[in-house]
C-alpha cells in the first residue's frame, strides 16, 4: 500500500515497478517535492493517414522486439444492431474467421498460430474489433488477409447457420448457466432509457433464430466497408514499407455509394427512481445493483470514474470489500461497474449476499458507503494507492504492440482521435480527491437510481 509519499519515495516506488517489470524504463517522474509526482510518460508517435476510400490507417512503429500488431476497428457494434436482430455485430465476429473468396474456413486461424501469432476479437457497445501478433516478416499476408475478409467474406447459408449456434451457445453459457448471468445480463436494458445500449451486446436466442440469410448479408455490405474501418499497426516494422502495402492491399478497396446509417438517439435524462424485482432458475444468494446515468467515455470526469471504481471496488483493500464483505459481513462480493460508452453512459453499484437475506437489505450498505465517499474525507494515501495501481496497470498494457494498439483504438472509437492516449494518463493522474466527491455529487448521491432485485424463482 501507498502512503502519502515525497517525491523520492515515489521515485523509488516507481523504479521498483519498472525493475519488477511492472513499468517501463522510459516512465520518469517529475512534480514538486511536496506532492506525490506525476509520472511523466513519453508520449506515443504514431502516423495517421485517411485513404480516398476512407480508410483511417495508425501506424506507430517501434521497438526491436520482431513482431507487430496488426488490428482493425469497424465502428459497429451492439448499439447498431437492427431492431428484433439484436447480436447481430456479435454474430459477425464470429463469421469474420469464416471463408472468404480466396481464403479456407478458418485459414485467418493458420496464418497467425501456425508461425507463433495469435489473433482474436471481441464485440462492445460501439465497436467490433479484431486482432493479430505475428512475427514482423508476416506482416505483410496479414495485411492482405484482412482486406480480403473486408469485401470478400462468403457469408453464405452453412456459414451463418453453424456460428449462430456457436453464439446461442455462447450465450447459454453466459447468461442462462452462469448463476448470476441474468442478472448482469439485465443491467444494460435497465441503465438505458432510449438508447440502443439498452439492448445487450451478446443478442438473444430468440432474435438470432428469427434472422434470415439476407439479413446477415445486408447487415455486413452496411458496416464491413473501409470508411468504417480503422486500420491500427504497431510494433516492429518498416513505416515507409507499411505506406507501400496498405496502399497495395487497401487502396483498390471500394467505397461504397450508400451511407453509414448512426445512431443519433440522445438518453433523456433519468427524472424517477425505480426498483425491478427480478428471479433466476438456480440463484445461490440474493443480490442488488444500483444503476445511475454517467457521462460518456470521452466526457472530463470519465477518469475520475475510474479512480471512483478503484477506491469502491479495486480489490481487497477497496471499500465496499472492507465494509460489506468484511465489517458487517452482510455480502459474500460487491463491486462496481461504469459502464462509460461514445454516445452516453451508466454506473452501477452491486452486493451479492451472504446468506439468504433480503436484497433489500444490501441497499442502505451500498448508498452509505457511496455517501462516505462522497463527504467524508479520503485520506491522501488511499487516493495515492488507487492512481498507482489503475497507472501500472495501464502502462502494463502498453509494453506490448498489441496493448498499445488497442490503447489507439479505444482513442479512436470513443475520441475519434489517437491523440487521446497521450492524454488520459496525464487526465487520471490529475484526479483529486475533490473531483471524486464532486463527480459522486452530480451524478449518484441523490440522483434517480434503478434498483435491480435478484432472487431464486419460485419452484
Amino acid at each position: 500500500m501507498l502512503l502519502q509519499t515525497s517525491r523520492r519515495a515515489w521515485l523509488a516506488r516507481a523504479a521498483l515497478l519498472a525493475a519488477a517489470g511492472a513499468l517501463p524504463a522510459w516512465v520518469v517522474a517529475a512534480a514538486p517535492a511536496t506532492t506525490p509526482a506525476a509520472l511523466a510518460v513519453a508520449p506515443m508517435k504514431f502516423k495517421r493517414r485517411t485513404l480516398a476510400n476512407g480508410l483511417e490507417v495508425i501506424a506507430e512503429p517501434g521497438g526491436t522486439g520482431g513482431s507487430v500488431s496488426v488490428q482493425v476497428w469497424y465502428r459497429v457494434g451492439g448499439k447498431d444492431d437492427p431492431v428484433g436482430r439484436s447480436g447481430f455485430a456479435h454474430l459477425f465476429e464470429h463469421l469474420m474467421f469464416k471463408s472468404t473468396r480466396y481464403m479456407k474456413s478458418e485459414q485467418f486461424d493458420r496464418l497467425t498460430e501456425d508461425v507463433g501469432g495469435q489473433n482474436n476479437a471481441f464485440t462492445a457497445e460501439d465497436v467490433t474489433a479484431y486482432f493479430a501478433t505475428v512475427p514482423s516478416h508476416h506482416l505483410e499476408r496479414i495485411l492482405w488477409a484482412e482486406a480480403e475478409r473486408m469485401v470478400n467474406l462468403n457469408v453464405d447459408e452453412a456459414n451463418f447457420k453453424s456460428e449462430r449456434a456457436v453464439v446461442e451457445e455462447e450465450f447459454r453459457q453466459r447468461v442462462l448457466a452462469n448463476p448470476y448471468g441474468r442478472l448482469f445480463e439485465a443491467m444494460a436494458p435497465n441503465a438505458f432509457i432510449d438508447h440502443p445500449y439498452k439492448r445487450p451486446v451478446i443478442g438473444s436466442i430468440e432474435d438470432l433464430e428469427s434472422a434470415s440469410l439476407d439479413d446477415v448479408r445486408a447487415f455486413h455490405s452496411t458496416f464491413y466497408r473501409p470508411d468504417n474501418a480503422v486500420l491500427i499497426v504497431t510494433g516492429d516494422f518498416d513505416g515507409a514499407q507499411l505506406d507501400q502495402w496498405v496502399d497495395r492491399y487497401f487502396g483498390p478497396l471500394k467505397k461504397p455509394d450508400t451511407p453509414i446509417p448512426r445512431v443519433n438517439v440522445k438518453e433523456p435524462v433519468r427524472t424517477q427512481s425505480r426498483q425491478v424485482a427480478l428471479t433466476g432458475p438456480n440463484v445461490p444468494l440474493p443480490a442488488a445493483v444500483l444503476i445511475w446515468q454517467a457521462p460518456n467515455a470521452a466526457d472530463k470526469d470519465a477518469a475520475a470514474f475510474q479512480v471512483i471504481q478503484g477506491l469502491l471496488a479495486g480489490g481487497e483493500s477497496s471499500r465496499l470489500n472492507e465494509s460489506l464483505v468484511y465489517r458487517q459481513r452482510i455480502a459474500q462480493s460487491a463491486g462496481m461497474e461504469p459502464m462509460l460508452h461514445t454516445d452516453a453512459g451508466a454506473v452501477a453499484v452491486y452486493a451479492i449476499a451472504s446468506g439468504q437475506r433480503q436484497p433489500q437489505s444490501l441497499v442502505a450498505p451500498l448508498h452509505a458507503e457511496l455517501a462516505r465517499l462522497a463527504k467524508g474525507p479520503i485520506p491522501a494515501a488511499e487516493l495515492d494507492k488507487v492512481k498507482t495501481q489503475l497507472l501500472t496497470a495501464a502502462l502494463n498494457g502498453r509494453q506490448t504492440s498489441l496493448g498499445r494498439g488497442t490503447s489507439i483504438g479505444w482513442a479512436m472509437i470513443h475520441d475519434k482521435d489517437p491523440e487521446a492516449v497521450n492524454r488520459e494518463l496525464t487526465e487520471l493522474q490529475a484526479v483529486t480527491a475533490a473531483d471524486v466527491q464532486r463527480v459522486l455529487r452530480q451524478y449518484v448521491i441523490g440522483k434517480p437510481a434503478v434498483t435491480l432485485f435478484y432472487t431464486q424463482e419460485a419452484k
